[in-house]
């Protein structure tokens, strides 16, 4: 799990830079020749005077999102306390045949500014399965910046990448807020410095090729650790701003194979994906329950051996689908169910399973709202179960013995505006970390979290 680090601007701090950065664009260029009503523009600032279609008309689209959500964990967890979190989202995408006549070529640079209260909800649950997926290191960070080259039947991207935007994706899991409906468990908490995943995207090389028109096949090369070389430090310190641009900690190799069903808008039959994919890293991992000691036996972690006991490369399969199965005109229900799995040995999670239902429109006269239901079950392995049993067994009860971690979900999104969304959100965490020891008294374990929040998702 990533270590979260507390903030370079408080709540008030937050709130006020919100403010005022809304109310500078309002009240410019946005302001001057709006048409529409406040309420009825799809971005708050409007068209900027005539600026921003004339940008996109040659080929320049500017994207400027703020998320701010504050999260409680009322019973359970490390700790109880509220805490505040917020992450301005920029980007620039461009089309080069209408800038430059370059025919196929696009271009794309993001770049976050994210802060928190002084603590992020993470820190305060202690679980694998971040309760927030904005959750990150107070920074001002370039996220991905690729150039995309587009051949047809099939594309070629370059540059900094972000495995989490094209694989293990579900939609309907989208609407969920903890992490793991995102970058799924078994992907974050098994791959060095949580892969090439938010916050952390690396160099790469994304290959998509398209053989008939429902079908994709999409295969990527990362770099293996996106923290860089030498990291011995939370691995989003050592690489603060997104610009260490690592190449160190071997090669992180993905491939998925999607199929896609009725996704236009006039289609008659309902909606479907289905995805299958398999991941290789060729990193060393260490074993999760033996060492080598001095002598050069293997020996139990829970002897504290001088050496870990490492094994040559890292593996994974996983599987996704994602379908409707009721639609009446806007109004459509859907359901998802992700799953993976990996080598025990040498991983914290063995396998993991996650599924959902989401309802938009449940209410008849609110067609734009979304209501998600989600569950998702992480898997400790047989080996670090078994380091626990050891250690349980050399220094006596009580000393937990880790099994799962399981997250249940409820999050409902209200359209305010087209450009503004309001989201509440309940989690049920039930043995977060996988049943480990509470720091603040090895008694007992850490207990079960209840946790509630509130997201406000404005796009300028």
């Amino acid at each position: 799990m990533r270590r979260k680090i507390g903030g370079n601007l408080g709540f008030r701090q937050a709130c006020a830079a919100t403010f005022v950065f809304g109310a500078l664009l309002s009240s410019g260029a946005g302001a001057r020749a709006e048409e529409q009503g406040i309420w009825e523009r799809e971005k708050l600032t409007g068209d900027w005077g005539g600026a921003r279609t004339a940008w996109e008309e040659k080929g320049v689209e500017v994207g400027i999102e703020y998320i701010g959500e504050v999260f409680s964990v009322l019973s359970g967890g490390l700790r109880r306390g509220t805490t505040y979190e917020g992450r301005l989202d920029v980007s620039v995408d461009t089309d080069l045949e209408k800038l430059v006549g370059w025919k196929g070529g696009k271009t794309h640079v993001r770049l976050f500014q994210i802060h928190n209260s002084g603590r992020n909800v993470a820190e305060n649950v202690g679980s694998i399965a971040d309760p927030s997926n904005i959750d990150a290191l107070p920074t001002t960070r370039l996220f991905t910046a690729w150039f995309e080259q587009d051949f047809g039947r099939f594309s070629i991207r370059a540059g900094q990448l972000a495995a989490d935007d094209e694989f293990l994706v579900s939609d309907t899991a989208g609407g969920l807020l903890n992490g793991t409906f995102g970058w799924a468990t078994i992907m974050s908490a098994n791959l060095p410095s949580g892969g090439a995943a938010y916050p952390l995207a690396t160099p790469g090389v994304r290959l998509q090729v398209n053989p008939a028109e429902n079908l994709s096949f999409l295969a990527a090369a990362f770099s293996g650790d996106p923290a860089g070389r030498n990291c011995s430090d939370d691995p989003q310190i050592c690489n603060r701003h997104g610009t260490t641009f690592s190449f160190s900690g071997g090669a992180f190799l993905i491939g998925e194979a999607q199929v896609h069903v009725n996704q236009e808008e006039d289609a008659k039959g309902l909606a479907a994906a289905y995805k299958i994919g398999a991941w290789y890293h060729t990193g060393n991992f260490a074993d999760q329950r033996y060492g080598i000691d001095g002598t050069g036996a293997i020996v139990s972690l829970a002897t504290a051996p001088d050496d870990a006991l490492y094994h040559s490369g890292n593996w994974g399969m996983y599987a996704v689908v994602d379908r409707m199965i009721w639609r009446a005109g806007e109004r459509s229900t859907s359901i998802f169910v992700r799953g993976g799995v990996s080598p025990s040995n040498r991983n914290l999670l063995s396998w993991y399973i996650d599924g959902g239902i989401g309802f938009k429109g449940l209410i008849p006269s609110r067609a734009d709202d979304t209501l998600t239901v989600g569950v998702a079950y992480s898997r400790i392995s047989k080996a670090a179960i078994a380091l626990d049993q050891d250690t349980l067994a050399l220094s006596g009860p009580p000393y937990p013995i880790r099994n799962a971690e399981t997250v249940f979900e409820l999050s409902y999104v209200a359209q305010l505006a087209p450009w503004w969304t309001l989201q509440s959100d309940l989690q049920y965490i039930v043995r977060p970390g996988g049943n480990v020891p509470d720091p603040d008294d090895p008694s007992r374990t850490v207990g079960n979290a209840f946790v509630v929040g509130l997201r406000s998702t404005i796009t300028y």
